[in-house]
């Protein structure tokens, strides 16, 4: 008797160990875009409140219409954190089903809520999805959020704005971008206002509030002013340009030139193979990390292959109840690497926490040697810098593709995110889960990618570094460093 209970005792005890991890379940439910036939309901009605929250953006991922009934209870949550998430998973998915859900939060007192009901719905208006009666509630709605206390909010009601450009509620939306134009204080705020104002109301926009933009104090203010005036086509404002063109600013010098051009009937720049003639490219910075210590490649043979849960990183754990740590990393320790350039190091800072594959598909290219000698083979003035193909043509990969991994996170100046595959003109557009090796770092806000593309990570160190890269410029090695903490 005592030998059958120990043996059953074993057994059982194989079975436990065998059991697979909730979080490996539901990355891997995330991967396939499938919600495990009720599986990832039973995680989000976890008492594990981490757990339930990582499911939450799980079932939003899956971008199923079946998970939105599941959701919509858990955006009435008295936790915060668990109703920001379930309102931005309807974000994903953008069924008409989770209309009301989204417009409900819009008027939630938590700002962290308010935040997530901003995202969702600029997704569901430049989805569609909203019946014009919803629709112009929620352009009520987010023009009161404008005026809000928190600044955060202020500037995500101003970006979510841009979705009702040419749309029915378009009048009301730039009336209320001009009105906090005038007042807004606050820097952040500000450009986000002007970011808005040049994609969607750039024609429509009153000319003294562009021409105010010109002498803003904060430079991104003043790089989105330029870009309005570009996209305006009034060649009058070729004037008001001119004087920008000694900016103390690389970034709106740059900027400056693309405007004029494009006012004096040329193109913008794809492909920056030199430094413009009179852009003053940012002095070299101190490193402040040139004595951190690499860490040693691991040997590989093989090709490279495809990220899997099981090996993906799975702290810190996402619990964003507060604003700063719904659109940002998580507290705890982050992945850190240097870049070493042909002009410089630059370093970044991963957060696997909101995309634990992507994080873990590059730190394993990265340990394989695969970016070393990659050039940087597509930069855009004011746009991004890119890189990550072994051919050096903006075609190749690793021979495998990625799943996507929306998050909150904004695609502010020096982020880092997945370049996609796009379909062909002339409705051009990105397609999900097509990232593989190659990532792009932003030179410039570009707001309007938050909807596709996966954000990674951000440049903590060499920005200035980025400002002298030209398209011959490489890669001469990537080096993991020792993780940094949040």
């Amino acid at each position: 008797m005592l030998t059958i209970l120990l043996a059953l005792t074993l057994t059982l005890g194989s079975v436990r160990a065998a059991a697979p991890n909730p979080y490996v379940q539901i990355v891997q439910l995330e991967q396939s875009r499938s919600l495990g036939n009720g599986r990832l309901a039973q995680l989000l009605s976890s008492k594990d409140r981490l757990l339930a929250l990582r499911a939450a953006l799980a079932i939003g991922r899956t971008k199923q219409p079946a998970g939105v009934p599941l959701l919509l209870p858990h955006a009435k949550d008295r936790d915060p954190a668990m109703r920001a998430m379930a309102v931005y998973g309807l974000g994903l998915i953008a069924s008409p089903g989770g209309a009301s859900g989204v417009l409900s939060a819009l008027r939630d007192s938590s700002d962290v809520v308010r935040v997530s009901a901003l995202d969702a719905t600029d997704r569901f208006v430049n989805g569609h999805v909203f019946t014009s009666t919803q629709a112009d509630s929620a352009e009520r709605w987010v023009a009161v959020l404008l005026h809000g206390k928190n600044p955060a909010v202020r500037a995500r009601a101003a970006m979510t704005l841009e979705g009702f450009s040419g749309q029915p509620q378009a009048t009301a939306a730039l009336k209320a971008l001009d009105s906090a134009f005038l007042t807004e204080r606050n820097p952040f705020v500000r450009w986000h206002v002007m970011w808005t104002l040049f994609r969607g109301y750039a024609k429509e926009a009153p000319p003294s509030i562009l021409a105010a933009g010109l002498s803003d104090k904060d430079e991104t203010v003043r790089i989105e002013a330029v870009r309005a005036l570009g996209r305006r086509g009034d060649t009058s404002a070729l004037t008001e340009l001119k004087p920008l063109l000694g900016d103390r600013s690389w970034r709106v010098q740059e900027q400056t030139l693309e405007s004029m051009k494009v006012l004096q009937g040329g193109t913008m720049t794809d492909h920056l193979t030199a430094v413009p003639q009179g852009v003053r490219t940012p002095a070299p910075q101190p490193d402040r990390f040139a004595n951190l210590r690499a860490l040693p490649r691991t040997p590989v043979t093989g090709n490279p292959s495809k990220p899997t849960a099981e090996n993906a990183i799975r702290q810190p754990k996402l619990y964003p109840d507060t604003v700063p740590l719904f659109t940002g990393p998580a507290h705890g320790d982050h992945p850190r690497l240097r870049l070493v350039t042909t002009k410089g190091n630059v370093y970044v800072e991963l957060y696997p926490e909101w995309a634990p594959l992507t994080v873990e598909n590059f730190l394993n290219l990265v340990n394989r040697g695969y970016y070393d000698d990659n050039r940087w083979f597509r930069i855009v003035p004011d746009f991004v810098v890119q890189t990550g193909d072994k051919t050096n043509t903006g075609n190749g990969d690793a021979g495998y593709m990625i799943p996507a991994e929306e998050n909150p996170i904004e695609q502010d100046s020096y982020v880092i995110s997945m370049g996609l595959n796009y379909t062909n003109p002339p409705d051009a557009h990105a397609i999900r889960d097509s990232a593989g090796t190659q990532f792009y770092i932003t030179l410039s806000p570009q707001l309007h990618l938050d909807r596709d593309f996966t954000v990674f990570g951000r440049v903590v160190g060499g920005t200035d570094v980025l400002g002298r890269l030209i398209e011959s410029d490489k890669i001469v090695r990537v080096e993991r460093l020792p993780d940094i903490k949040e």
